[in-house]
């Protein structure tokens, strides 16, 4: 399987802590193993899909992409301004 880290993900996991990475580390292991879990989203972003989970008491968003052999990871961040900015892209 192909993984695949887009660059405005890596731009925010690198300025993380290391508990939060922990979180997000967590939450990558869920999307790979069941990618349907996510929220699949329509209009602009059709294609996407969106993971919410906990990350040291706060709600994270992973918006990411996928068929079966590969897993591609878009962006990463709190809701403030995320769908916004993942239209962006």
């Amino acid at each position: 399987m192909r993984i695949e880290q887009k660059p405005k993900f890596k731009q925010v996991y690198k300025r993380l802590f290391a508990n939060q990475k922990l979180a997000v580390d967590r939450a990558l292991r869920v999307v790979i193993e069941n990618p349907s879990i996510g929220t699949v989203k329509r209009g602009d972003l059709t294609g996407t899909y969106v993971y919410k989970f906990d990350c040291v008491n706060q709600e994270y968003l992973l918006a990411y992409e996928w068929d079966e052999q590969s897993r591609i990871f878009v962006a990463l961040g709190v809701h403030e301004n995320f769908y916004r900015d993942l239209k962006s892209r």
